[in-house]
């Protein structure tokens, strides 16, 4: 199938846009964002989608958090190893389509098919659904901790999802089910909560350190712990680059040891509840920018 134009994806911008979903660009033909702080910038705004998308033409990104969504991905196997594990496949699991109907099964529930369905470029399925009110659901993957099983990834507050109109290896993203976005399940609501975090105390390392230049790098190490522990709801994964950036410099210069920053940053941001595969993707990100410019501090 050929890829859809600029126009089309204009046009499927426009309507992600009139259902009141906040959308920015992503790279042609790619799921990676076109711009920095997407989550921030998506927009609804006619206006700014139409030039946007006049300019290039980008695939269709959409901000689950801004949104108001909750998007569960239902994917498929991409290659012959990449196969179930055991406690999956003995319930005869091919794909997220199936390990979800076997949830369903066990918690005595309907598969919820009645909803906005987006196929995917490989065959697999976007299930949208509405977030619970006053409730930000963060994303979840597979087996994780808060996943809810093989194949089987969320999209919610700091996630994003390629909307219907996009491409990816020149397959197509198709609307499989114009329904409305239907709420989203309680029992799946349930599984996606997250356990409530023990009270926290300050993520801080003690002060030891009795020179000029240890205490400098102790108060830039909490400083930058608090920025990520003190941002806001929808800024936390923003906070956490900026932190991860500012000390990566310290640990380039040799200031700093990487793998005490890269657990001291997964802490603050376990903390404000991101999930960890996000927080450290985000880490080992800003690490390496940081790298680029490393510093040294005079002793």
């Amino acid at each position: 199938m050929p890829e859809l134009d600029g126009s089309a994806q204009l046009a499927a911008a426009l309507d992600a846009a009139s259902r009141d979903w906040h959308v920015f660009p992503l790279i042609p033909n790619d799921k990676r964002p076109a711009i920095p702080n997407w989550e921030t910038r998506a927009t609804t705004d006619r206006e700014r989608i139409t030039r946007c998308w006049t300019h290039a033409p980008y695939n269709v990104g959409i901000a689950a958090g801004p949104s108001r969504l909750v998007i569960v991905d239902l994917d498929r196997p991409k290659h012959p190893q990449d196969t179930p594990p055991a406690d999956w496949a003995e319930h005869g699991v091919t794909d997220g389509t199936d390990v979800l109907a076997v949830l369903c099964e066990r918690h005595g529930q309907p598969f919820p098919a009645e909803t906005y369905t987006v196929r995917t470029w490989s065959g697999g399925s976007h299930l949208y659904f509405a977030a619970p009110e006053g409730e930000p659901l963060r994303n979840t993957a597979g087996d994780s901790a808060r996943g809810l099983g093989w194949k089987v990834d969320t999209r919610a507050v700091g996630g994003l999802v390629v909307g219907a109109g996009s491409t990816f290896a020149g397959r197509p993203y198709t609307v499989a089910n114009d329904a409305p976005v239907a709420p989203l399940p309680g029992w799946l609501a349930e599984l996606l909560r997250p356990v409530p975090l023990p009270p926290q105390r300050p993520v801080t390392v003690p002060l030891t350190a009795r020179d000029r230049r240890g205490k400098f790098l102790v108060a830039a190490l909490n400083g930058e712990l608090a920025r990520v522990t003190n941002s806001g709801p929808h800024e936390h994964n923003n906070a956490l680059y900026i932190a991860s950036v500012a000390l990566g410099q310290l640990v380039a210069g040799g200031e700093l040891d990487a793998r005490t920053v890269t657990e001291k940053l997964a802490e603050a941001a376990l903390s404000v509840g991101q999930g960890e595969r996000e927080a450290r993707r985000t880490i080992a990100s800003g690490l390496r920018a940081g790298a680029n410019r490393p510093r040294r501090v005079a002793a």
